[in-house]
């Protein structure tokens, strides 16, 4: 039998990006813990590893698209533009990672395949791509909401004899400049990637299944004033982040959308408009525009109004302009519409015309035209939120793996874990806060480094209970449920996947409220979490 006192390490963390960064240096540096976390990728950064593609880029903005821990570094590390590249991005957590001199814990190239808990022995077994076990006392998944590539299987696709990629694995020597290129998907990342693209392709084909609501980015160089008074600030921005709905750095407005003037409405979407940013534009114009349908409408319309006047070309406007809520992901480009006046930029809507099947030489729609390209680009998102979870083989109390416990969507308590699963922990699991990623990401682990403190003062075993998940999956679904979202087809619940059961997978109450719920079930003795080492069924 073995010795929960004598596993090969305390924790065992999967994943390198923001989230298993910061769990790392929790439990080892503050917690003093043996901890080790591994990452399929060659190097640190998660998402940030792999999303290479042109115009990869963060859509929050740069002061608060960082920890806020290390306060020092807030006052050292610089930046010069609004928004952060991919680069960027990834040069920032390298230097998190070196100051705190996590890389001698972190084993890249190293794929997780399984976890198992042994239930008699109280350890998890955690076996890598390549075999190798290492036993552990706890467990934190650190796998990142989009991080499980989408890759429809389209009649044809692996006969394409050009270049065919998802933008979620792009290969670092990969070029499209003076190439005919075409992208399938106008979500997030197709969008910035068609604005990227266009510009040095020979030709650009965009096909597109659902047409987009996007607002500007307002993305440029900042001065080393602005640069100055974000540090100078930074008490009060966490601050304000962490109690806020969304945590993007800016006051939410608390105006209902009706209670104004048509006139005041329209100053107050252009003024936000030529500010810039999708979540400025949803939450600080109107406090409803995500909840009652006329105000949604109001904004819409004003969108839609603004596809009118950038795009000459009135069929491909007519194209471009949705019909639906604006309801999903708030998108920001820059110059995403405009993109469409370029002459080397053809627009095909595959909801009117659709894909029959991809040749040897490109895309062949059902009218019967070809169109020729040597790269092909999938943007077609992600498996969100479980995906990474369901291709793992990961067994709780009883053999019960993942897949059964999720068979009717996926589930947590508070999303961070899940009834049947001791000591193991889930950073941006089901149902936590749709906000910013970074502090959203703090307050989680925050949250799961208490729980484990706790428990190594006790039974050194913790457990959702049964009864505190459905409570919090009821709780999670009632708030969906008050607001627009469920109503548009979109991967925040699962439906950019063919045969995925919709289901809600995000605390939509927002960060500010979920951080209090946190301190609520920490002050009630981390109610809803069993911490006796007894199996939490009989404690439902």
């Amino acid at each position: 039998m073995t010795d929960p006192q004598k596993a090969d390490l305390d924790a065992v963390v999967i994943g390198a990006g923001f989230a298993g960064i910061y769990m790392l240096h929790k439990l080892r540096d503050e917690l003093g813990l043996t901890v080790r976390a591994f990452d399929k990728a060659g190097g640190i950064g998660g998402t940030w590893y792999w999303n290479r593609y042109p115009g990869a880029m963060s859509d929050t903005e740069s002061f608060v698209y960082r920890y806020s821990f290390d306060e020092q570094m807030l006052q050292e590390w610089d930046w010069d533009t609004r928004y952060l590249n991919q680069p960027d991005i990834l040069a920032y957590l390298q230097a998190v990672v070196d100051r705190h001199d996590l890389g001698r814990d972190i084993q890249l190239d190293t794929g997780i395949d399984s976890a198992v808990y042994d239930e008699a022995n109280g350890v998890w077994t955690v076996t890598t791509d390549d075999g190798a076990t290492v036993t552990a006392r706890y467990v934190v998944t650190a796998l990142g909401l989009l991080s499980r590539t989408n890759f429809p299987d389209i009649t044809g696709r692996d006969s394409f004899e050009g270049t065919l990629v998802h933008t979620g694995a792009w290969p670092a020597d990969l070029t499209t400049d003076g190439k005919r290129v075409g992208v399938i998907g106008t979500g997030s990342t197709g969008c910035q990637v068609i604005c990227a693209v266009a510009k040095t392709a020979e030709h650009l084909t965009v096909f597109q299944r659902s047409a987009q609501y996007s607002v500007p980015s307002g993305n440029g160089p900042v001065s080393r004033e602005y640069v100055d008074g974000c540090r100078s600030e930074y008490d009060r921005i966490w601050g304000q982040v962490k109690d806020s709905a969304v945590g993007f750095g800016f006051t939410e407005s608390d105006v209902p959308a009706m209670s104004v003037s048509p006139e005041e409405r329209r100053r107050v979407f252009q003024e936000n408009w030529e500010i810039g940013n999708g979540f400025r534009f949803m939450f600080g114009t109107f406090s409803d525009i995500a909840v009652d349908e006329d105000a949604n409408a109001a904004a819409a319309d004003f969108i839609r109004s603004k596809i009118d006047e950038i795009v000459d070309d009135p069929e491909t406007a007519r194209k471009l302009k949705p019909t639906d809520l604006y309801a999903k992901r708030p998108l920001c480009n820059k110059d995403y519409y405009e993109t469409y006046n370029r002459d080397n930029v053809t627009l095909v809507s595959i909801k009117e015309n659709p894909i029959a099947e991809i040749t040897p030489n490109g895309v062949r729609t059902a009218d019967g035209v070809t169109h020729e390209l040597d790269v092909l680009v999938f943007a077609t998102g992600f498996d969100a939120v479980d995906g990474q979870y369901t291709r793992m083989d990961l067994r709780g109390r009883g053999g019960t793996t993942i897949q059964q416990h999720w068979k009717d969507g996926p589930t947590s308590y508070l999303g961070v874990a899940t009834a049947g699963f001791p000591n193991m922990f889930m950073i941006l699991g089901p149902n936590g806060p749709f906000s910013n990623i970074p502090p959203a990401i703090e307050i989680q682990v925050e949250m799961v480094f208490d729980l484990i403190r706790a428990a190594e003062g006790r039974s050194g075993v913790v457990e959702a209970t049964g009864a505190a998940e459905d409570a919090w999956t009821e709780t999670c679904r009632e708030i969906a449920d008050m607001t627009l979202f469920p109503k548009a087809d979109s991967w925040i619940f699962g439906a950019n996947i063919p045969g995925k059961k919709n289901a809600v997978m995000f605390y939509m109450a927002g960060l500010g409220n979920y951080r209090q719920k946190l301190v609520d079930v920490a002050d009630a003795g981390y109610e809803g979490f069993d911490l006796e080492g007894a199996p939490a069924s009989a404690q439902a």
